[in-house]
């Protein structure tokens, strides 16, 4: 038997968007994957000085976006520990989690591209078992100048087709701020939590 395919998309889910889902569903089924953990990431390290939504709010948006969706589950992983959460020790503990399972770390075309300047890129590429890159057409990777950069790197990646999306956590962010249409950007339960908590005034 072929071991199960876990796909793990992480974010800060700041808010958790119809982009979102509709990415993860496309890699759900383009790359064959049992299911997709959205690992909320909590304190993300490049993002240091941001300010974010609660973790409490975040949670309860993700539960509410993906609620009913068999294919879809988060995790706790880079909740229920103290940051900051590099994503090669997110992986580590996931491995060490599912020891059995293919586990496929999705990203999109502009993270590939910036892969040289994460923490510990090599270690981390070892990690995954694979790579799902979420490709819009418009994106330009050099592959090449990567594979130089990163040896191994191509033979890790499986790329997924995505729909071109001009939908951004920080642009609705910035809609609610400035008092601008947002609801059809989001699932109406996240859009609900939104309104209800005042979040992002």
């Amino acid at each position: 038997m072929n071991p199960v395919r876990l796909g793990i998309f992480g974010g800060t889910f700041d808010p958790p968007h119809l982009g979102h889902l509709i990415l993860a569903a496309e890699a759900q089924a383009q790359l064959k994957l049992e299911k997709v953990l959205f690992v909320l990431t909590a304190n993300p390290p490049h993002k240091r000085g941001n300010q974010f939504a609660p973790v409490a709010d975040r949670i309860a948006m993700v539960e509410s976006a993906i609620k009913g969706q068999s294919i879809f589950e988060l995790s706790r992983v880079d909740i229920d520990r103290p940051g900051p959460h590099y994503t090669l020790d997110t992986m580590k503990i996931l491995r060490k989690e599912n020891p059995d399972t293919t586990l496929v770390y999705l990203i999109g075309g502009d993270s590939l591209r910036d892969l040289p300047e994460w923490d510990r890129p090599r270690e981390f590429i070892a990690a995954c078992s694979a790579i799902g890159v979420m490709r819009r057409p418009r994106t330009r990777i050099d592959l090449d100048d990567l594979e130089k950069t990163l040896p191994g790197l191509s033979a890790k990646l499986e790329f997924v087709d995505a729909p071109l999306l001009e939908i951004s956590s920080s642009e609705i962010r910035e809609r609610i701020r400035d008092g601008g249409h947002y609801r059809f950007y989001l699932p109406g339960a996240v859009y609900e939590i939104i309104r209800q908590r005042g979040l992002y005034k």
